[in-house]
């Protein structure tokens, strides 16, 4: 992995299982529609209030830059969930769906030339 990659554990304490797994997904998408130029992610565990009423449910934010744009998943309750293996999972397949839609809207070399 040759970009920048933060990861940020808020309310929670820092997992290696878990920062493994953001690693691999960023790698991935890397490999897929790379180059990256950088990705921040936020792992959030709720704050004790939230807990009691909605039960635990972990929310998950990836900024990603790429020499095609820039994506934002946002840690809402769309991917939250209460394992936070899960969160991360869907946070990057919705990563992923943008990142496609973001390549879809780019215009070609050969359109934008004419």
């Amino acid at each position: 992995m040759t970009f920048p990659l933060q990861i940020a554990f808020r309310n929670m304490d820092f997992t290696e299982s878990l920062d493994t797994k953001v690693r691999e997904k960023a790698a991935h998408l890397d490999r897929i529609f790379g180059p990256l130029t950088r990705c921040d992610v936020v792992i959030e565990a709720p704050h004790h209030h939230h807990e009691a009423q909605h039960g635990r449910r972990y929310h998950v934010r990836i900024a990603l830059n790429t020499a095609v744009g820039e994506i934002v998943v946002r840690g809402d309750d769309a991917h939250a969930n209460e394992d936070p293996r899960t969160a991360v999972r869907k946070a990057f397949e919705a990563a992923h769906g943008q990142l496609e839609q973001l390549i879809k809207r780019r215009p070609t070399r050969e359109a934008a030339a004419h």
